[in-house]
């Protein structure tokens, strides 16, 4: 994902991140929980936000926050790993392997297809996409059945 705080705060995407993630699960390095800053203003919103959310938690925030350095891509499999499980539909997408990490429409189907979407977004925006109708139902599907979690 590229943030672009002209489309959306830095302060609105921590707001989305603490409301849809599990910020009190513990995980090897690998898979930990974290927020990446850029500069100490980044550094302050993200500190203020976890206090903030912790305080409507019984569990302790295992969050990290941590100054951005080296990203790496996750390896392939990783990449739209929701809509990777859903076999059919991802091969009709017919996406190479670096399609699939620039793809809008990949990134928009993965959240769908994890139930991260409701049926009314998905109906706006859905000729934008450029599905077939099959694709399309499919999402309609997996929208109507709501989150995985």
């Amino acid at each position: 994902m590229d943030f672009d705080p002209k489309t959306v705060s830095y302060e609105s995407l921590l707001k989305m991140f603490w409301e849809n993630h599990d910020s009190t699960a513990c995980h090897n390095r690998q898979y930990m929980s974290a927020i990446f800053y850029h500069d100490d203003q980044q550094k302050e919103l993200a500190e203020k936000t976890r206090d903030e959310h912790q305080k409507t938690l019984s569990r302790t925030i295992a969050t990290k926050i941590k100054k951005a350095d080296r990203f790496y891509e996750a390896e392939d499999y990783h990449q739209k790993y929701l809509l990777r499980n859903n076999r059919g539909l991802f091969a009709s997408l017919n996406l190479s392997a670096k399609e699939i990490l620039n793809s809008h429409v990949a990134t928009r189907l993965n959240g769908y297809v994890g139930g991260y979407g409701m049926l009314e977004q998905f109906n706006k925006e859905c000729d934008k996409l450029g599905l077939s109708s099959e694709q399309a139902k499919y999402i309609r599907q997996a929208a109507r059945r709501g989150p995985l979690h």
